[in-house]
């Protein structure tokens, strides 16, 4: 009997998108010896082991195998550990994090809410017996001690004498030491609350209060008889909870860090290094100012080292801020039009590349990612790449087309490539010149010392994917066929956009367009616009849409009509999908503009922009008591019903996680409530017990099958 081989969603669902068993996480010693990283043992185990690369022989070894860790006992996570992996977007199991101490000799983590600590030398690890469940464990950087959070508290236990003391006492349910509050890990990209320092004397330490936030109930409807979860939810226009930062010391001695926390109250960014004093970015709640703080660790005294405004709002980066060698601030900032890095006052980059993120700041330069710039000779389209960056100029790291970040120490970068025509990501590690003597090109340079292994599925297909722009703004896109396409039937056309900030979707990445592939194969023509509100164009581009969300839509729209003019697309059948604000985008787009689109599916929609976070609403439509008309008009409903929908009614899928704690599960029911009022046919696919990812195997494999059959019956054949 021939065994049928698995479809392309299976597949898809069982290997989370072909994810499991790449090497990820990766730590770099800093004498350049040995690069330690997570990777699972195979594209279907979601188990995640950490490894050591050692440079001199080119072996890899476990460090830590959470299945002999736990001696095969099941993984139990607390609610406050599956809260923290819910905002990192962590699907993994078994150690899916970790840190070291400075010299990457120690790394700590947890595990089932126990704490372990691995000798990365010897790979050997072992559990220090401390109350838990035990979250975050980050070690000194003389590795004497390890720093974690339990139940609510800071406590320090030594790595050798076993010796654990609390830093901070329990509070109150509502109050927090060491963890960052939900719109710092959510929208912020801050997911920690406590950092040594270098001297491995002291800690800074954020306290959390919840108690001004407001209270919501998620609930699960499929099991009446349990208890609803009760979260904190700082929906816009409503309180945030109220963060202070402190300096404790070993002795449990605490000083408060004074800054003026009404006129910015958001505790953005921390970072402590042998470089300098503390440095803190703090923001304002309109986003529009924001100061660089130097902190006194011995009195909690601030003194401003740089502050910004704008009339938009401020973007945060990763790596940002850090002191340079010398003493200057190291910063992302938007000049002359231009996004670029700054040391000091001094921008050392210009209009050709967009910056996007700090990765590294050494004696000799800094590491960056970055994609062209406004006035680029090459837009290079869905392209990122590494560069090294100082007074002198600029220089590439990353050479071919694609997708590329890096980590960096001791004269070793580990470059992180995914390119179009190559499956999932290779990992490069590189030295810069000779160093011990190990395996160097002899004209030195970037040499490649050795490739970290991955064990992901190949997917089994290849995306034919064109890059190009549309419309008079020439939006950034990609368009898909099917892969056994003739070339001239006009074709059915799938909108496949996210749309919005912080979602790029038109990538030079194999695997990015995977799935837009697989739809295409399905019979469609797949389009995948990157509007304005995407990054990594310019800051103007990304600006575009403060205080009104709908110009994605408009963008979405004159990239189709502009794609059709060559290419054979069938706008008689046009339909758009898309994931939370790729949702609410599907559904705005069968709402108001159902004389270009034909059906629509809404996957966690915001339906009404007042039931969002507040760092990430009010950053672009504003305080909703002071921009009403922003919310109005950039929400699917309002407190009347459809927010200025058109005729005539179009099919709407909307597709929703009960136990979605980002896009509650509020913003599908109200919507469906007012199509209901105004008479407008619809479909509501309730996702049980699924958050605001769908890690589970059959939810993800049927979801894409469902979408599938939904389009089909609602376009019709041509």
């Amino acid at each position: 009997m021939t065994t049928q081989p698995e479809s392309f969603p299976r597949r898809h669902a069982r290997t989370q998108r072909f994810t499991l068993g790449a090497p990820r996480a990766f730590s770099v010693a800093p004498d350049g010896s040995r690069v330690v990283f997570l990777r699972s043992s195979s594209g279907t185990d979601r188990a995640q082991k950490l490894w050591v690369l050692d440079l001199a022989d080119g072996e890899e070894r476990v460090a830590a195998d959470p299945g002999t860790l736990l001696a095969g006992s099941s993984e139990e996570l607390s609610a406050e550990e599956r809260a923290r992996r819910e905002r990192l977007r962590e699907g993994g199991a078994g150690i899916v994090g970790h840190a070291t101490d400075a010299a990457v000799e120690l790394a700590s983590f947890a595990l089932s809410g126990r704490l372990f600590v691995a000798e990365l030398r010897a790979g050997t690890a072992r559990e220090l017996d401390v109350p838990g469940p035990v979250i975050d464990p980050r070690p000194s950087p003389d590795g004497r001690y390890v720093a974690y959070v339990a139940r609510g508290a800071l406590r320090v236990v030594g790595t050798q004498s076993g010796d654990d003391v609390a830093l901070t006492e329990e509070e109150s349910e509502n109050v927090t030491h060491g963890l960052a509050e939900f719109i710092a890990a959510e929208e912020m990209g801050r997911s920690r609350g406590f950092w040594w320092a270098p001297e491995s004397d002291r800690l800074l330490v954020a306290r959390v209060d919840d108690t001004p936030v407001r209270r919501w109930w998620i609930s699960d409807p499929a099991q009446p008889e349990r208890d609803p979860q009760r979260v904190a939810y700082p929906a816009a226009g409503t309180a945030n909870a109220d963060v202070r930062l402190f300096v404790i010391d070993l002795s449990g001695t605490r000083t408060e860090v004074v800054w003026d926390r009404v006129r910015y109250p958001y505790l953005a960014h921390v970072h402590w290094s042998a470089a300098g004093a503390p440095l803190i970015l703090v923001q304002a709640r309109d986003q529009c100012g924001q100061l660089f703080l130097a902190v006194d660790p011995d009195t909690g005294a601030t003194r401003m080292v740089h502050a910004d405004e704008d009339p938009h709002w401020l973007d945060l980066f990763p790596g940002v801020p850090s002191w340079s060698p010398s003493g200057q601030l190291v910063r992302v900032a938007d000049e002359g039009g231009a996004r670029v890095l700054a040391v000091g006052e001094r921008p050392l980059t210009g209009p050709q590349l967009h910056v996007r993120a700090v990765l590294d700041v050494a004696d000799a330069d800094v590491l960056v990612s970055a994609s062209a710039g406004a006035s680029a000779a090459d837009p290079e389209t869905g392209e990122i790449h590494v560069y090294r960056v100082n007074e002198l100029g600029v220089e590439r790291v990353s050479q071919e087309p694609g997708v590329h970040s890096a980590v960096r120490a001791g004269g070793v970068t580990v470059l992180v490539s995914a390119v179009p025509d190559r499956a999932g990501t290779r990992v490069q590690v590189l030295r810069d010149g000779d160093r011990r003597g190990m395996r160097v090109p002899p004209a030195g340079g970037w040499g490649r010392v050795a490739t970290v292994a991955s064990f992901a599925e190949d997917p089994g297909m290849s995306p034919r994917v064109r890059f190009t722009q549309g419309g008079a703004r020439r939006v950034p896109c990609a368009l898909l066929m099917p892969r056994d396409y003739d070339g001239v039937t006009p074709l059915p056309v799938l909108m496949d956009p996210y749309g919005g900030p912080h979602g790029p979707r038109v990538l030079a990445a194999h695997n990015a367009h995977l799935t837009s592939q697989w739809f295409a194969d399905q019979g469609f023509a797949v389009v995948v616009a990157d509007g304005r509100g995407t990054p990594g164009r310019s800051p103007a581009w990304e600006k575009a849409i403060d205080g009104d969300f709908t110009l994605s839509l408009d963008d979405q729209v004159d990239a189709l009509h502009d794609l059709a003019t060559s290419h054979p697309l069938d706008l008689s059948r046009v339909a758009i999908r898309g994931w939370s604000y790729g949702g609410w985008l599907a559904a705005l787009a069968v709402l108001r503009r159902p004389d270009v689109f034909h059906a629509g599916i809404a996957g966690a929609p915001v339906t009404d922009w007042r039931l969002y976070d507040t760092h990430y609403t009010e950053r672009y439509l504003g305080d909703p008591a002071a921009d009403p008309a922003a919310y109005a008009k950039s929400s699917l409903i309002t407190g009347e019903g459809l927010s200025a929908p058109a005729e005539p009614h179009r099919p709407l899928m909307i597709v929703h996680g009960t136990a979605d704690d980002n896009v509650v599960f509020a913003h599908a029911l109200r919507l469906s409530s007012a199509l209901l009022a105004a008479g407008r046919p619809h479909e509501v696919l309730p996702l049980s017990g699924v958050t605001h990812i769908t890690p589970q195997e059959q939810v993800a494999e049927n979801l894409l099958l469902l979408q599938v059959d939904f389009l089909k019956r609602s376009l019709g054949p041509a």
